[in-house]
């Protein structure tokens, strides 16, 4: 069996946190220090083919709320509290689905239950027109980038799946592949006609089109005892841009 890698900090309630497409868990540290602080046990999950973990051919929701059933089995994991942000949000709502037994709240950032037409292909394409071979510097790779991708934040964002091998060439951390060729699956949305009673708070960025007001019936069809609060001048990385506020909602919450 194969088990996600993770940062764990803190002691107390275990706290699991799930990043989107293309992060990875130390995305969630400063965050995850915070938590820890208030009396969690924070584990920052690097999910399949991102950050440290395995990469696999394989990249479906199923295949990712097993992934996160066999790393709580693992790590003997008996009841916690789970946060997902967009693709790791859509993994935890599945996993709400199937193990609510397991859960004590449920965190959904800025992704609700229905389907997403792909719309990462930009970046995915302008990954693929890079030869890391070619490249010295971070830099050098930053630039390149950034001639095709006109937001620093996104370009930012990328560049943290840059790693070094240890004859100091560039390698991704990521597996671009099948996370490019995922993008369907990767949209999918939950089955209709289920939910789970799981207690949970979904928090949308004021300015991200990821949680739409027509979505809220939806959301509570699938989750009837959901809470829905939207972060005023945020866009999809609403823990980032509004990291107070989103912190002080969320532990309100799950206290």
């Amino acid at each position: 069996m194969r088990i996600l890698h993770s940062k764990n900090i803190g002691k107390g309630k275990p706290l699991l946190i799930l990043h989107g497409l293309l992060g990875m868990g130390d995305n969630w540290m400063t965050l995850g220090r915070q938590y820890a602080e208030q009396g969690f046990e924070v584990h920052l999950i690097d999910q399949r083919n991102h950050g440290k973990s395995f990469h696999d051919d394989e990249m479906t929701y199923d295949d990712l709320t097993a992934d996160l059933y066999d790393y709580v089995q693992a790590h003997q994991i008996e009841s916690f509290d789970l946060l997902g942000h967009s693709l790791g949000g859509k993994t935890a709502m599945f996993f709400a689905l199937q193990y609510p037994e397991l859960l004590h709240k449920l965190i959904v950032v800025d992704i609700a239950p229905k389907y997403y037409p792909p719309h990462h292909h930009f970046i995915f394409e302008t990954i693929d027109k890079i030869d890391l071979s070619r490249f010295k510097t971070r830099r050098e790779v930053e630039n390149f980038v950034s001639q095709y991708i006109d937001s620093p934040a996104i370009v930012k964002f990328i560049l943290k799946n840059l790693g070094r091998q240890q004859d100091g060439s560039f390698i991704w951390k990521a597996n671009m592949p099948v996370l490019a060729a995922s993008l369907e699956e990767l949209g999918e949305a939950l089955p209709a006609l289920q939910e789970s009673q799981v207690p949970a708070l979904f928090v949308k960025g004021e300015h991200s089109p990821y949680i739409l007001p027509d979505d809220f019936t939806q959301i509570n069809a699938h989750f009837p005892n959901a809470e829905i609060i939207t972060i005023p001048n945020s866009g999809h990385w609403v823990h980032a841009e509004q990291p107070v506020m989103f912190f002080e909602k969320t532990l309100a919450f799950l206290k």
